[in-house]
């Protein structure tokens, strides 16, 4: 397999054109295009559409597309492993995780696992949701955490539980002192809402919509750590979940029950449980661990 052939290809389906592809990787534009013509014929396959100037990807490209990207990354990845086999340092255990659960959730876990395990190093990647399912795809960890689901077809999730989604209030609000909230109590408080690309938005939205209530979005942000932090300054309420919300700003913000009750699911995914399994199981307890208290603790 022509690997500059397979870069070619990776570059014109993240690049849109030919001539971007081409550029990127110091060719002629004729030099991209016949590296692309021998992996179709290399695989047998049909990769792209040709329109007048254009590639359009085919439904095999879309595919093709994301076994290329595992099989790059990892190449890419060789020379630091190489060099972290001749350090002499153990290799660290890799975790890649949402953003919106690092702080309540992974970096506890995290700190659970050094007092079992002393001096493993960690690596840890935070991404937003939309783009973890390709991180985990394509690159090479040891555990992933996210919300569920996750649009990925492997490996499969190992679930985690399930959080109550609640009201996330400033402790300095009147309604703070309540120990459940309803649609009718709240409709007169600005809504601080995540953007529809989030997990938490479509099962708020589609809640709301069956019971026939709307709610007017004052603010709407991306990151669930934004939302808290306008919540915090007394801006409003949002829609949270204990294992999500920042440990730290717990002080100023209340949790408060939410009738009807909504959940969200929560999961891991290992993709090799044999490579180090007694980091991953204790990693797994601690998650476990962790997730149990934090949503006990409300």
């Amino acid at each position: 397999m022509n690997l500059r052939s397979l870069k070619v290809f990776v570059l014109v389906m993240e690049e849109g054109t030919l001539a971007r592809a081409a550029a990127a990787m110091h060719l002629s534009q004729s030099a991209a295009s016949r590296l692309l013509q021998l992996l179709e014929d290399e695989f047998d396959i049909s990769l792209f559409k040709r329109d007048k100037k254009r590639l359009v990807p085919t439904a095999e490209a879309e595919r093709f597309y994301q076994e290329a990207l595992r099989i790059l990354s990892q190449i890419e990845a060789l020379p630091e492993f190489a060099r972290q086999i001749q350090s002499g340092v153990p290799e660290p255990f890799r975790i890649i995780a949402q953003s919106r659960i690092v702080n309540g959730l992974v970096l506890p876990a995290i700190a659970a696992l050094e007092n079992r395990i002393k001096d493993q190093p960690i690596k840890l990647e935070i991404h937003r949701r939309r783009d973890l399912g390709r991180r985990m795809m394509n690159d090479r960890f040891d555990v992933g955490i996210s919300a569920l689901p996750l649009p990925i077809d492997r490996p499969a999730p190992i679930r985690l539980g399930s959080a109550p989604l609640k009201i996330a209030i400033s402790k300095e609000h009147p309604l703070a002192g309540r120990s459940v909230l309803r649609p009718r109590d709240i409709v007169a408080v600005p809504y601080i809402a995540l953007d529809d690309t989030t997990v938490i938005r479509r099962i708020v939205d589609q809640e709301l919509t069956a019971m026939g209530v709307q709610l007017d979005v004052a603010h709407e942000v991306s990151l669930g750590s934004a939302a808290y932090r306008l919540v915090q300054r007394g801006l409003g309420f949002t829609f949270a979940d204990p294992v999500a919300l920042d440990p730290e700003l717990e002080p100023q913000v209340r949790l408060i029950d939410w009738e009807p009750r909504m959940e969200i699911e929560f999961g891991f995914f290992a993709p090799s449980r044999d490579s180090k399994p007694e980091l991953t199981a204790a990693f797994e307890s601690a998650l476990r661990q962790v997730f149990a208290e934090r949503c006990a603790a409300v």
